[in-house]
């Protein structure tokens, strides 16, 4: 009986890894959740396998982000509402003899519903932009879930081994998050998987040090995120939200998009997309999407002002980009709405296209 469950569990993670579209990724995730699932941290989802486990590390979304000011250690003071979506990296934690921190990359090609290349060649009208390279997935000490691992090494005295194998399905230099995600699901496999038993308080410590986004996926869903985003203040939600997501396989470097921002002389606040979202008033929500990076990213990267002017002509009920860029977003008003307008969006060729909902 044990080993047969075993196994059912291994099947069903291979699905996850070898899903074809979104809506297959999809179902196979809602049967693990369903199925496999031991137990939850936050938004992050901890599957115990027969000699690993398996942590599911969402991408988020800013559906609010303005920049206050610059402060005096160089970072930007900041006010963001960040909401986790179901489009998930996976890291998977087991012991290794050796002693040694070991790290596997892997990326999952195939998995936005775009079969078009679109932005990562020609554009919309068939011209090709400079500038802005394909991000490269960086590599050992670079690796922000190595040095997620071994900054928890220093500060427990462990020297036990790790073999990490993490699989990549979030887009990397996108503005999802998916470098901050993975390294707060290393911190969590972690301790786990060493029996450490650290409070979350103490992990968000060490997840500051290592980004500003990272402490936000170790909350309890979306969040109002204050100072250079490590104070995270949870809000409440009332059921999901579906979106689009479009990424052109291009990134761009946050200081640099930072570095031509201007902050408003008079900011604008987050109280009411705060209440906007917790009350579930998704045109509201729709109405009220903003992001204060964007012009800057826009001034960088040709990839973002066309996105913004694709995203435009389309029946968003709003739209904005996520984080520093580079990749785009429009709220929807239901799960089907955003599966037809992925469909059209793909099949003018933006890049890389997927439909996602709120994490529940």
């Amino acid at each position: 009986m044990v080993s047969c469950l075993l196994m059912k569990r291994q099947v069903r993670l291979l699905v996850l890894e070898t899903a074809v579209d979104d809506e297959t990724y999809g179902e196979a995730y809602g049967e693990v959740c369903g199925e496999v699932c031991g137990e939850a941290y936050g938004r992050m989802l901890i599957h115990r396998l027969a000699a690993e486990l398996a942590v599911q590390a969402p991408a988020k979304l800013n559906l609010f982000f303005e920049v206050l000011g610059k402060r005096t250690d160089g970072y930007h003071e900041v006010e963001t509402l960040m909401c986790p979506i179901d489009l998930y990296d996976t890291l998977y934690f087991k012991e290794e003899p050796s002693g040694q921190t070991k790290l596997e990359c892997e990326r999952v090609s195939g998995v936005s519903t775009s079969r078009n290349p679109g932005l990562n060649g020609t554009g919309f009208d068939g011209t090709e932009p400079t500038g802005n390279q394909p991000v490269e997935l960086p590599q050992g000490s670079d690796n922000l879930v190595v040095r997620a691992i071994e900054l928890l090494r220093k500060r427990t005295g462990v020297t036990a081994g790790v073999a990490l194998r993490l699989v990549k399905r979030i887009p990397l230099g996108a503005g999802l998050g998916g470098g901050s995600s993975d390294a707060a699901a290393a911190l969590i496999a972690a301790n786990e998987g060493w029996n450490l038993d650290l409070p979350r308080g103490q992990l968000a410590e060490m997840a500051a040090e290592l980004g500003s986004d990272v402490p936000f996926f170790l909350a309890d869903g979306p969040a109002i995120c204050r100072g250079r985003g490590e104070r995270v203040e949870p809000v409440a939600g009332v059921g999901s939200f579906s979106f689009v997501v479009a990424y052109p396989h291009t990134g761009l470097s946050t200081a640099e998009v930072y570095a031509i921002c201007r902050p408003a002389r008079q900011p604008r606040g987050v109280a009411a997309m705060s209440d906007a979202f917790s009350s579930g008033d998704v045109d509201q929500v729709g109405r009220l999407l903003f992001n204060r990076l964007q012009p800057a990213a826009e001034t960088l990267s040709p990839w973002v002002k066309r996105l913004h002017e694709k995203f435009t002509r389309e029946d968003f009920l709003g739209h904005a980009m996520s984080g520093s860029g580079t990749s785009y977003f429009g709220l929807c008003r239901h799960a089907h709405h955003a599966r037809r307008v992925a469909r059209r969006l793909e099949a003018n060729g933006v890049g890389s296209v997927f439909a996602v909902r709120t994490c529940r």
